[in-house]
């Protein structure tokens, strides 16, 4: 095998990958790896850890077709330590079996890894369907950010797709928060069709889209595919109920509050400098104002004002302000409202007059 790429191509290629390669005990050493494959004037890297697979294709001066499997962290920092300019990768066939790889006057050698031992990779199944790139970026932008990373809870890891009436819906919940975001029109699902697919593939995904006008996705019976120009991302769906989350939602909500997205971001990200250790940020609501504070025993508090409109009963709602703020940074407006019943009911955030998107946030008891 040997080929010649440009530094900054290869770099990201091999990053890409190595995304989905792992270096968790217990698991193959292989798996560790990336695969990188030569033929003709293309050049496929794959990595995966059984669960998650990304593959790239990108093109290349190819001299010599081959395949080699090599340690995925090691070779990406290589390349990435190379100067400016074309890189150029072979592989011994000799005795040494070693890689090569080398730019300019920097010259390094890298001991592949067993080939034989690399899991085969096999087509994706199941229908093709198209959908607009930055529509579904949105999406898990939005959606995403409220899914668990506690693997001890696995069905909250992912996120749940299922079919509507009208289109899909697109739910996350780590129990302390829920996203929920409608793609009307969509016919990404069959009729009454439901998946659940790891949140941590999704944001991978989000990564690899960049520019793509197009996403492909293909759900099979366990797996679901998506290919955004030449690379593909493969991950295992996962098995279990997602929760009931629709009775989270009442019908109506008595107070709501209107606020610019803008001064509430800011007002937050200052008065959290004092939420430490847990201290929730309190929202004073009433009148023409709301008021944040946060109160950490023994440091310190803080406390700012901004313009608002309210229309309900005054009161005092504190929230997680890390998830408050993530809900607000989702919404796509000028305007966000959070619309509540009493300070221990779930409050609902969404962008000023807009009703595809919603993040439902727990409140904190305070005292």
């Amino acid at each position: 095998m040997k080929f010649r790429c440009e530094r900054d191509v290869l770099a990201d290629a091999l990053n890409s990958a190595g995304r989905a390669a792992t270096n968790r005990t217990g698991t193959l050493p292989v798996l560790s790896g990336v695969r990188i494959q030569v033929e003709g004037d293309t050049l496929t890297v794959t990595g995966t850890d059984l669960e998650l697979t990304i593959r790239l294709t990108i093109e290349v001066g190819g001299e010599e077709d081959g395949a080699a499997v090599v340690p995925a962290r090691l070779v990406g920092d290589i390349v990435k330590a190379l100067p400016a300019g074309a890189v150029e990768i072979a592989l011994d066939s000799g005795d040494s079996g070693e890689m090569s790889i080398s730019a300019g006057r920097s010259q390094f050698s890298v001991r592949p890894l067993s080939l034989d031992d690399y899991p085969a990779q096999t087509e994706p199944s199941g229908e093709v369907v198209t959908l607009p790139a930055q529509t579904m970026s949105d999406a898990l932008r939005q959606v995403v950010r409220a899914a668990s990373t506690d693997d001890a809870r696995a069905v909250l890891t992912g996120v749940l797709l299922a079919s509507e009436d009208d289109g899909v819906r697109m739910v996350a919940t780590d129990s302390y928060r829920l996203a929920v975001r409608d793609l009307p029109d969509s016919s990404v699902l069959g009729s009454g069709q439901k998946v659940l697919i790891p949140g941590r593939a999704l944001s991978e995904l989000q990564r690899l889209m960049g520019d793509v006008e197009e996403l492909t996705v293909r759900f099979g019976e366990r797996e679901a595919t998506f290919e955004a120009g030449t690379t593909r991302l493969t991950t295992r769906l996962i098995e279990g109920e997602f929760p009931n989350y629709r009775n989270l939602l009442p019908s109506s909500y008595p107070n709501l509050l209107t606020v610019s997205k803008a001064s509430m971001m800011e007002a937050i990200r200052r008065v959290k400098i004092l939420a430490q250790d847990s201290t929730p940020v309190r929202l004073t609501l009433g009148g023409d104002t709301v008021q944040l504070t946060a109160i950490t025993q023994d440091v310190g508090n803080a406390a700012e004002e901004i313009d608002a409109s309210y229309d309900g009963a005054e009161m005092t709602v504190a929230f997680n302000p890390d998830y408050l703020a993530a809900g607000i940074d989702a919404i796509d407006a000028d305007d966000v409202t959070l619309a509540t019943m009493d300070p221990m009911k779930p409050a609902v955030l969404r962008g000023a007059g807009q009703e595809d998107y919603l993040y439902l946030l727990m409140p904190v008891r305070v005292p």
